[in-house]
C-alpha cells in the first residue's frame, strides 16, 4: 500500500518516511546501503536511540538519491529527539510462498545482526504495520515501543480487491493498469473510471521508474491478502500506539478498533474524517508518536 499511495500522491520523497517525517526542517545526511540478508536501507541521523521504519507495500523500494536527500530534510522531528532512523526494505528474492511471518523474521534478523540487537521503537505502516504486529508478537524482546500507522489485523474487502489488483498488475509489469488501480483511492467509483484510465499511464511511468523487484511485489501482495492478525494481537507485550483515520477504505475503522482492543497495551489515536492517504502523510504523526513515547517513559 505504500507503493500505491506513493503512486497516487506522486511524491518522490514519500517512498519510506512520508508517514512519519516533515519537510520544512534542516537536512541531515541520508546514507544508503544493504544488510547481509539482502534488505536495503536508508539511514538518517546519528543519535543514540534507534528507530526502525517498516515501509508499506505491496512492493518496497529504496528512494533514489534525490529522494533520500528530501527524506533526510524531513527527518528532523526524530533526529532532533535523538534518533537514528533506519528505513528498511523487505529482503530481495523472497520465496514464492513467503508470509508476513517470514518477512517479520527477516526484520528480526536485521535488528539482531545489524541494528545492535534491539531498537527503541518500530514505526510500521500499512502492510509494514502487519509485519510490525507479527514482529512484536513473535519478538517483543527486540523493541521497546511499536507505532502502527494506518493498519489493522486485516485489510478491508475494498482494500483486498484494490490492493490485490494493484499488486498483481505491478508484479506482472502492467504499469499503466497498476497506475489506474492506484488512483481508486483518490477518485473511486465508476463515474471516475475515465480519469483513472487517462492518468493511469502517467502514474505507471512513475511506478516503472521505481527499483521494485517485481516477483517480490507479487509475494507481498499475496502475503498481505492472506494475513489474519487477530490471534497475534493479544500476544504483543510492548506498548503500542495505533494511528488511523476514520475514513480509511483500506483499513476499516471497525477493524482498527478491534485491533486496538485486542492488544493489551494500546493507545488508539483517531484522525477524525481522514482517509488513509491524509492519515499516513499527516504532519501530526511524528508528533503523536514522540508524545506517546515520552508519556510512556515518564510513567515507567
Amino acid at each position: 500500500m505504500r507503493a500505491r499511495r506513493a503512486a497516487v500522491v506522486m511524491t518522490v520523497g514519500a517512498g519510506v518516511l512520508l508517514v512519519t517525517l516533515r519537510r520544512r526542517r534542516p537536512r541531515a545526511q541520508a546514507l544508503r546501503g544493504s544488510f547481509a540478508n539482502g534488505m536495503q536501507y536508508v539511514v538518517v541521523g546519528g543519535g543514540p536511540k534507534r528507530m526502525l521504519f517498516i515501509m508499506g507495500g505491496p512492493g518496497s523500494a529504496l528512494p533514489s538519491e534525490r529522494e533520500a536527500r528530501m527524506m533526510a530534510g524531513s527527518a528532523a522531528p526524530y533526529v532532533a529527539d535523538g534518533y537514528t532512523v533506519w528505513a528498511v526494505t523487505r529482503r530481495r528474492d523472497m520465496s514464492a510462498g513467503a508470509t508476513i511471518a517470514d518477512m517479520a523474521a527477516d526484520y528480526a534478523d536485521a535488528i539482531e545482526n545489524d541494528l545492535g540487537g534491539r531498537v527503541d521503537v518500530v514505526v510500521a505502516e500499512e502492510l509494514g504495520g502487519m509485519i510490525g504486529l507479527q514482529l512484536a508478537a513473535d519478538r517483543p524482546d527486540l523493541m521497546d515501543f511499536l507505532a502502527l500507522v494506518r493498519t489493522a489485523w486485516r485489510v478491508s474487502e475494498w482494500g483486498r480487491e484494490t490492493d490485490g489488483s494493484f499488486g498483481e498488475a505491478l508484479g506482472a509489469g502492467r504499469y499503466a493498469e497498476a497506475g489506474a488501480t492506484a488512483l481508486q483511492e483518490v477518485v473511486p467509483g465508476p463515474p471516475w473510471a475515465w480519469l483513472r484510465r487517462l492518468l493511469g499511464p502517467l502514474v505507471g511511468r512513475w511506478l516503472a521508474s521505481r527499483p521494485y523487484n517485481l516477483p517480490d511485489v507479487l509475494v507481498e501482495t499475496r502475503a498481505e491478502l492472506a494475513f489474519d492478525g487477530r490471534e497475534l494481537c493479544p500476544r504483543i507485550d510492548v506498548p503500542v500506539i495505533l494511528i488511523a483515520g476514520t475514513n480509511d477504505r483500506v483499513f476499516a475503522w471497525d477493524d482498527v478498533e478491534e485491533t486496538a482492543r485486542l492488544i493489551p497495551d494500546c493507545t488508539l489515536t483517531r484522525y477524525e474524517g481522514t482517509n488513509g492517504i491524509r492519515t499516513a502523510s499527516s504532519p501530526r504523526v511524528p508528533r503523536d508518536v514522540l508524545a506517546f513515547i515520552h508519556r510512556a517513559l515518564r510513567t515507567r
